[in-house]
């Protein structure tokens, strides 16, 4: 039986990060559930550093300089992994997730890469401020044409996407709504840009406001008249109910469990709407505060009894398969292929396949991803070289002699801990039983030993329940 502190801790790193080793579940507990919340949503006060970016750039020159469209994902796989403040990182990917942005029609993985920084940034702040920059943010931009969106003839792309999928959600505006958000945005622009190319990669792009090419006229927006510029319609998108239970929904689906994909949002109830109520009313009561929000979600009794209801996309199965292990702690090769492992499981960084993101939830597992999912993680977990499984094998041998039913139980507890059922736990114990007792009583019988920990951890990680987090 796992201790309740460590899994309750374990649940809470895994949601507002990508997991923890058990040496960092026991430091977190030393410390308290409360605690550990303050210093994940405020990690400049707590004295957390910042990742060390330019030791990956140093030994990547070509990560730094955008060359090739691999560049971007490489990166945010590699804060994935070694970000040493991870819920800034896991908010990073909720916001890429929403504000879904793809390099196959940029074509320039910096401009990718910037605009999740930005998400780093501003990610766990004030959403008006967040979806100012995000209207300003030359990615974006270009993504959703407000490029070509002037006073003479609107585009609609931005504005529309930002009230249905970014900030609202569909039934909760008019399409005369959507044309006057896009007047208001008229004139939102990139500054002129050399082709793509270059020595040594792409070329920075910059947001210009283009006064002339704005439309300064009166619109009237959900019920609201005025002569409004962007930064009128932002504020107020912001205030709307719709989008407090827009967000509100987004952070529980994210961060609690599993809900049906956006466009179902509609016509589908919330999965728990007191949940989402309480989200969407401390998110009005912070001044539209994201980590203000989190906070009270993490602290709440539904979060808390939340855990193993989502499953685990492809980058956080494989950032928490990593910082598990201890693999990629520096830039070596091979972070190449850590970075494209996701796209093999169904999801592309820094290239979603539309505006509407990814799907999540059970339309992660398919038959081809699973056996990814399956083999990436038992792959990992079964090296014994990896410090983060040699600490699970000695502290495995530290308990001296034990039955098979302590071994596998011990197993499911310091590499998680992972609940299964009864079902998927006799499968272990088998196994167990099979191979008879641990023996330590010889470098040789050490060695053997040390690799069936190894061997019932990948057996663990290739089990349905491992794919949940």
């Amino acid at each position: 039986m796992a201790d309740p502190e460590i899994a309750q801790m374990a649940h809470l790193m895994r949601r507002a990060g990508f997991g923890a080793t058990r040496d960092e579940l026991e430091r977190r507990v030393a410390v308290g559930y409360e605690a550990t919340v303050e210093e994940l949503l405020d990690p400049d006060g707590h004295g957390v550093p910042e990742i060390d970016v330019d030791m990956l750039f140093r030994t990547f020159p070509y990560i730094e300089s955008g060359v090739g469209p691999p560049s971007a994902s490489n990166r945010h796989m590699f804060y994935l992994c070694n970000n040493p403040r991870p819920l800034q990182e896991k908010v990073a990917l909720l916001w890429h997730m929403v504000f879904a942005t793809g390099n196959a029609k940029l074509d320039n993985p910096n401009e990718m890469a910037r605009q999740i920084n930005m998400f780093r940034e501003l990610g766990l702040g004030s959403f008006q401020t967040l979806l100012l920059e995000l209207a300003k943010n030359p990615a974006m931009i270009y993504w959703l044409d407000n490029n070509y969106n002037h006073k003479d003839q609107p585009n609609e792309n931005w504005g529309r996407e930002l009230l249905e999928l970014f900030a609202m959600g569909q039934g909760n505006y008019t399409e005369q709504d959507v044309f006057e958000c896009a007047r208001a945005f008229t004139g939102w622009t990139l500054k002129p840009k050399p082709p793509t190319g270059g020595i040594g990669g792409r070329y920075q792009w910059y947001f210009r406001y283009d006064p002339d090419d704005h439309d300064d006229g009166e619109k009237v927006f959900l019920g609201h008249k005025g002569r409004f510029n962007g930064d009128d319609v932002i504020a107020i998108v912001v205030r709307q109910p719709a989008t407090a239970r827009f967000i509100a929904r987004h952070i529980y689906n994210f961060f609690v469990a599993d809900e049906v994909q956006v466009p179902a949002w509609l016509h589908t109830p919330p999965k728990d709407p007191v949940a989402v109520n309480i989200i969407a009313d401390a998110f009005v009561s912070s001044g539209y505060n994201v980590g203000d929000t989190l906070r009270v979600v993490f602290n709440s009794d539904f979060f808390k009894e939340s855990a193993f209801q989502r499953v685990k996309s492809p980058a956080e199965v494989i950032a928490g398969t990593m910082r598990l292990v201890g693999d990629f702690v520096y830039p070596r090769p091979g972070l190449e292929q850590a970075g494209l492992e996701s796209s093999y499981m169904g999801q592309f960084l820094c290239d979603p396949p539309s505006v509407e993101g990814w799907h999540y939830g059970a339309e992660w597992i398919d038959s081809g991803a699973l056996v990814k999912r399956i083999n990436f993680c038992a792959d990992a977990v079964s090296n014994i070289e990896y410090p983060g499984i040699r600490d699970i094998v000695q502290r495995v041998e530290a308990m001296g002699p034990i039955s098979p039913e302590e071994f596998v139980d011990n197993c499911l507890d310091l590499i998680g801990p992972v609940e299964v059922g009864e079902a998927t736990r006799n499968e272990l114990l088998v196994m167990a039983e099979h191979e008879g007792a641990l023996n330590w009583d010889s470098e040789e019988a050490s060695s053997v030993s040390a690799q069936r920990v190894g061997d019932m951890l990948a057996l663990i990680a290739s089990t349905r329940e491992y794919q949940f987090g």
